[in-house]
């Protein structure tokens, strides 16, 4: 395994958590608890551009790595399970660069811009849930790969939570971030784990 698809995971969150912190920061009135992350990228917001690039274009591209990486890696006996999760996972980390090229219109949520962002956002959940889940099912009885069944196993589970209840029970700004989170911890151990 190549040191840059072993790295590709943590890359992906340091990139993200420090473009997140550091435009956070430079945008006033910006709340990480109450706040989507999106609105740093979202049209008309200083500095948006910059924000789009760092924190959702290159750590889907970093992610993409990491998921094409784990691709490559899978047992040679890998069933459709897991070769279906793994495409299924390369795709979401397609959909979470794409929130970056297509920003959101804070002004106006139901504007043609603003629904191509949500897309990507659906993009994103909607394929991670099911890929991470093939995963955890196709690699039950692996020892190699317990750690990654397991973290596929949580990391559904957790995904799925936030996009579907946690903005019931919690600020959005703070159940988006769970979700992210979950993610790129899964994507960490990901781009880490040796092939069998």
């Amino acid at each position: 395994m190549s040191g840059a698809v072993r790295w590709s995971g943590l890359a992906a969150a340091i990139v993200f958590v420090a473009a997140l912190l550091g435009f956070g920061l430079a945008l006033p009135g910006y709340s990480q608890i109450a706040h989507p992350v999106a609105v740093l990228g979202a049209m008309g917001v200083p500095h948006a551009l910059g924000f789009n690039l760092l924190g959702f274009v290159l750590p889907g591209a970093l992610a993409a790595t990491a998921a094409m990486g784990l691709r490559r890696r899978l047992p040679d006996d890998a069933g459709w399970r897991l070769r279906v999760g793994a495409q299924l996972v390369l795709l979401s980390a397609l959909g979470f660069a794409a929130m970056g090229l297509l920003p959101l219109d804070p002004e106006d949520l139901d504007n043609p811009a603003s629904s191509l962002h949500a897309t990507a956002w659906m993009l994103w959940w909607v394929a991670f849930v099911p890929g991470a889940l093939l995963v955890a099912l196709g690699l039950r009885g692996r020892p190699a790969w317990r750690s990654l069944t397991w973290a596929s196993a949580v990391a559904t589970v957790l995904v799925l939570f936030v996009a579907l209840l946690a903005v019931e029970l919690m600020p959005a700004g703070v159940a988006q971030r769970f979700g992210y989170a979950a993610w790129l911890g899964w994507l960490c151990i990901a781009s880490r784990t040796p092939r069998a």
